[in-house]
C-alpha cells in the first residue's frame, strides 16, 4: 500500500515539477548571455517576462481548469485570444517599450546618415548600390502574440497529458477492481451443495472406510484453505492450482459410481510457473455440472500441458441425455472469458466447441 501512495504522490507532483523546471530555466536564460553579466539588462528582459508569466498564471488556474475541462472549449479559446489581446496591448503601449523603440529608430538614422559611413560618391562604382536598411524587425504585439500562443499551448498540453494519464491509471485500477470481483465470484463459484454432498459422502465413508474417509476430509481442508487464502494473491505457484483441482476431482468421486470415467493429466515439464489464482475452477464445475449422469456411462477428461512456454489446458466431457437442451457454461464461463481477457489482453486463445455428444474446452496462456 505505500509503494502505491508513493507513486501517486510522485505523480502528483510531476507537472509542478516541470512546470517550475521551465520558468526557472526561463528567468535563467538572461544570465548566460554574453561575457559579461550586465544586471541592468538582465532586469530589462525579467521585466519583459512578466506578462507571459500573468497570462500563464490566467490560462493554468482559471481558465483551464473553468472553462476548458468543463467542455466549454470554444468559450476557453475566446476567452484565451481576449487575454493575448488585453496583454499585448498594454506591451505594445507600455512607455519603457515606445523608448526602446525611439532608441532603435535614431540609432538606425544615426547608422545610414548619408556620407558617414561610406566613402565619396566619385570613389564609388557606379554599379554598387547603397546597401538598404536591415531587415525589420516585429512589432513587440506581434512577437508576444506568437510566443504567448507557444506558452499556452505548452500549459494545455501538458495539462491534457497529465490528465490523460491520470484517466489511464484509473482506468487500469478499475480493471483491477472488477478482476479481483471476479475472481470473489469465482471463489464462491465452487457451490456451497458441492461442500454439503463432499461433507454427506464422506460421513457414509466413516462406516465402512475410515481412512478413506480421513483422507477425503484432509483433501476438503486443503481445498478450502487454497479458496479462502491462497487465492487472496494475484500470482500462486503453478503446483498449488494443480492440488486445488486434484483435491476437488478426487472429492467429486466420490459422489459418482465407476462407470463414470474421470481423468485427470498434469505434465511434467511445469517448473517454477506462476499462474493466476482459479482460472480453470469454472470449466472444471461446467464439465460435472453437465458431463456427468448417475444411471449412464459418462466421461471427463483434463489435461494440463506446457508446450513451449504455453500453459495448454484441455477439458472434454460428455453430454448427459437431460443435459442436451441446456446451455453449457452460462456466466461461469463467460466471467472467466472476461477474466482471461482483462488478464492476457490478445495474448490467450479460447475455444469451445460442442458436438453432439462432446463437450470441449481448449485454453492456451503464456507462462
Amino acid at each position: 500500500m505505500n509503494q502505491i501512495e508513493n507513486k501517486k504522490n510522485l505523480f502528483a507532483l510531476f507537472e509542478p515539477f516541470i512546470i517550475i523546471v521551465f520558468w526557472i530555466l526561463l528567468f535563467a536564460s538572461p544570465l548566460f548571455l554574453g561575457d559579461e553579466l550586465d544586471w541592468m539588462h538582465v532586469f530589462k528582459i525579467w521585466k519583459s517576462f512578466i506578462p507571459y508569466l500573468i497570462l500563464f498564471i490566467i490560462n493554468h488556474f482559471v481558465l483551464l481548469p473553468f472553462v476548458f475541462f468543463r467542455n466549454h472549449v470554444w468559450i476557453f479559446i475566446l476567452l484565451n485570444i481576449l487575454t493575448i489581446l488585453i496583454i499585448a496591448f498594454g506591451v505594445s503601449n507600455f512607455p519603457g517599450n515606445n523608448q526602446q523603440i525611439n532608441e532603435r529608430e535614431m540609432r538606425h538614422e544615426q547608422e545610414f546618415r548619408p556620407g558617414r559611413d561610406f566613402p565619396p560618391p566619385h570613389a564609388m562604382n557606379r554599379n554598387m548600390r547603397r546597401p538598404g536598411p536591415p531587415p525589420k524587425q516585429l512589432p513587440p504585439y506581434l512577437s508576444f502574440m506568437i510566443i504567448s500562443v507557444l506558452i499556452i499551448g505548452f500549459d494545455t498540453g501538458l495539462k491534457l497529458s497529465v490528465k490523460w494519464v491520470h484517466s489511464e491509471r484509473q482506468r487500469i485500477h478499475a480493471e483491477k477492481k472488477n478482476v479481483e470481483s471476479q475472481l470473489a465470484f469465482l471463489r464462491n463459484q465452487v457451490s456451497p451443495h458441492f461442500f454439503m454432498n463432499t461433507l454427506n459422502n464422506i460421513h457414509s465413508l466413516i462406516n465402512f472406510d475410515a481412512e478413506e474417509a480421513r483422507e477425503s476430509i484432509i483433501r476438503l481442508s486443503k481445498l478450502m484453505r487454497h479458496l479462502l487464502y491462497d487465492s487472496e494473491v494475484e500470482m500462486i505457484p503453478i503446483q498449488k492450482e494443480f492440488e486445488f483441482i486434484r483435491n476437488y476431482v478426487d472429492l467429486m468421486k466420490l459422489r459418482y459410481p465407476e462407470k463414470v470415467k474421470i481423468e485427470l493429466h498434469f505434465d511434467k515439464n511445469f517448473t517454477d510457473c506462476s499462474i493466476p489464482p482459479l482460472l480453470f475452477t469454472s470449466f472444471v464445475e461446467n464439465a460435472f455440472k453437465y458431463g456427468v449422469s448417475y444411471d449412464q456411462s459418462s466421461f471427463i477428461n483434463i489435461n494440463f500441458s506446457n508446450k513451449k512456454g504455453v500453459l495448454s489446458f484441455t477439458i472434454s466431457n460428455s453430454i448427459a441425455k437431460n443435459m442436451e437442451n441446456s446451455e453449457q457454461g452460462g456466466i461461469g464461463i463467460e466471467n472467466s472469458r472476461r477474466r482471461l481477457d482483462l488478464l492476457y489482453g490478445d495474448r490467450f486463445s479460447l475455444n469451445i466447441s460442442e458436438e453432439k455428444e462432446l463437450f470441449t474446452v481448449n485454453l492456451n496462456i503464456p507462462l
